[in-house]
């Protein structure tokens, strides 16, 4: 199952993970608060955590466990990925080299290939506009492609190693 997380998404699953590690109180007042909207799109997601009874409250709370937190992994902070760039890490789960891409640098609709011997093994698409990345370091379609809405998509295990990406301009 591929991974892409939209900022909605990691907020969703906080908001489970503090339900369930939290108890019945946060439940009440998460139930008060009014939802937010999911203003990006999710490309794929690993279902929602349920809460379930709450554990009693003997010391500090665990880490958080089940779908959600799986799903989310490392939750990147939106600094790691500065607004309105496109960025890649040399491994999975953030890890390794980041390489920011802006608007101003980069050009529309154009194939552009990461350098030489050089790939991605996650990613994340602040861009505000649709995203395409390839396995083919020619943006070929024989290869893998797959294509990421702007926003605040977040990808942490890309299903094959990217090699190139084009940025559209909607």
């Amino acid at each position: 199952m591929r991974h892409v997380l939209t900022t909605a998404a990691l907020t969703a699953a906080a908001a489970a993970t503090t339900l369930v590690t939290a108890g019945p109180a946060a439940a009440t007042s998460a139930a008060a608060a009014p939802a937010a909207a999911d203003e990006y799109a999710t490309v794929s997601a690993a279902p929602a955590a349920r809460p379930g009874p709450a554990a009693p409250a003997t010391g500090p709370a665990a880490p958080a466990t089940g779908p959600a937190a799986r799903a989310a992994g490392p939750a990147p902070s939106s600094g790691s990925c500065p607004s309105g760039a496109f960025c890649l890490w040399d491994h999975h789960g953030y890890r390794g080299t980041r390489s920011a891409h802006e608007l101003s640098g980069t050009d529309i609709e154009s194939c552009i290939p990461l350098p030489a011997g050089a790939s991605a093994g996650s990613l994340a698409n602040r861009t505000g506009r649709p995203v395409t990345t390839y396995q083919s370091a020619e943006c070929g379609e024989t290869g893998e492609f797959d294509t990421y809405p702007g926003g605040g998509t977040w990808v942490p295990d890309s299903p094959y190693r990217v090699r190139a990406f084009k940025i559209w301009e909607n």
